[in-house]
């Protein structure tokens, strides 16, 4: 499951800037392959992230709120790996992408919850993280300071 498609990179950066970024060969056409390159790394990068608490790749076709914004930080992680192959990088794409790797993280780290109506399947991988089994706690901290 793709989080973004090549026509969406086209679209988000215009066809002028797509073809300008990866037309190696002068065919007068963007280049498919590079494309994908940069649209596969950029999802790869986001499920990175993704993956410390979710099962990757996302399932968003059930949570629009989920595919949008995921969506909106994937493609400014795809233009910014495009832009890097013809340097300078523009401020503004140098800003989206760390403003993409600060949200990431932040999702990662558990201070930013994704906009899911539905509830996100965990990733199995990570295991059983902490349960806590038996009776409720007998004693609490303020009867254990009159002691």
């Amino acid at each position: 499951m793709s989080y973004i498609t090549n026509s969406d990179i086209e679209a988000w950066l215009g066809t002028e800037t797509a073809v300008e970024l990866t037309d190696d060969e002068g065919t007068g056409s963007a280049d498919t392959a590079k494309l994908d390159e940069a649209r596969l790394g950029a999802e790869g990068e986001a499920n990175s992230y993704l993956a410390t608490r979710y099962q990757v790749p996302v399932e968003v076709s059930s949570n629009p709120e989920v595919s949008a914004v995921l969506r909106s930080f994937v493609l400014d992680l795809a233009a910014y790996r495009l832009h890097t192959r013809r340097p300078p990088v523009p401020e503004d794409v140098i800003r989206g992408r760390e403003a993409a790797v600060t949200w990431f993280g932040r999702v990662a780290s558990g201070v930013v919850q994704m906009p899911a109506e539905t509830a996100l399947r965990e990733n199995p991988a990570l295991g059983t993280i902490g349960e806590a089994t038996g009776s409720e706690r007998v004693m609490t901290r303020e009867e254990l300071e009159d002691i």
